[in-house]
């Protein structure tokens, strides 16, 4: 069953997302070093072309801290405040199934850029030694695209944790998203070369001092581990459609962006 035909992934989205996250090939490695690697999809052809839809992993290495706390880092939206500094607003909807929800994301991008939000759809998965969560864009009645925000479109994100030993981890980070609106070349580079390791930085250091934050903070309280803790309305699967990046209007943001060197900002339609 394809991501298209239903709002709810099923099993061949997770393989393939892992596929993904393993592979190699196609992909162009952009950094590397003992525990940090930052890669992104080569553009078809001969490769010169830039695609307006980027497509970037991370692998990170993690030597002091368990693939199931990582797991519940990325899942405990009350933690969250403590590691993303960059969160303007974030808060579930609902909920469709034991292991997927929906929620809203909003995140401050830098000036001149507008600030951007997203309404994802995400899903997890536990299996033997591995841990998953996916998330992309759908379109909620409730939720449309605000004014004072770009609406971005998360076509694939996720992250995968493997185990490696009782205190130690790979942690994988993929993710193709449309952030619309005229967003340059530059900084799409330099987000996909630096701000992304940094974030991968700001995960591990947040998992580092969670288990002393969860003590305080309803250590018992682990919804996405323990369903039936969940508060969450529940949601027909109907009220919802994948949000297509071609369906949202393109914000003009290029009245106000140059990038270092003098080039125009290019739309990221």
């Amino acid at each position: 069953m394809s991501l298209q035909s239903t709002v709810i992934p099923d099993e061949s989205v997770f393989a393939e997302f892992r596929a993904q996250c393993l592979s190699t090939e196609n992909w162009l490695c952009k950094y590397n070093t003992c525990d940090m690697e930052v890669w992104t999809e080569m553009a078809p052809g001969n490769g010169s072309s830039a695609s307006k839809v980027h497509k970037i992993k991370c692998r990170r290495v993690i030597q002091d801290v368990s693939a199931a706390t990582m797991y519940d880092v990325l899942h405990d939206s009350q933690f969250r405040v403590k590691w993303d500094p960059t969160m303007l607003e974030s808060f579930d909807i609902g909920r469709l199934s034991a292991n997927t929800d929906v929620g809203y994301y909003s995140w401050l991008c830098p000036k001149p850029l507008k600030n951007r939000d997203v309404v994802t759809l995400r899903s997890w998965r536990v299996k033997d030694d591995e841990y998953l969560i996916i998330n992309y864009s759908v379109m909620h009645p409730k939720y449309p695209p605000r004014t004072d925000l770009v609406r971005a479109v998360s076509i694939i994100t996720g992250y995968m944790l493997k185990v490696t030993g009782p205190n130690s981890c790979v942690f994988f980070y993929l993710s193709q998203g449309d952030p619309k609106g005229s967003i340059p070349k530059w900084l799409v580079n330099k987000a996909s070369q630096v701000l992304a390791p940094k974030v991968m930085m700001c995960l591990h250091k947040a998992g580092q001092c969670y288990l002393d934050w969860k003590e305080n903070n309803s250590p018992e309280r682990k919804p996405w581990l323990y369903p039936e803790q969940s508060e969450l309305p529940w949601m027909d699967p109907a009220e919802l459609v994948i949000q297509r990046r071609e369906s949202l209007e393109n914000v003009d943001e290029s009245s106000s962006q140059n990038s270092p060197g003098g080039e125009k900002a290019e739309d990221s339609s």
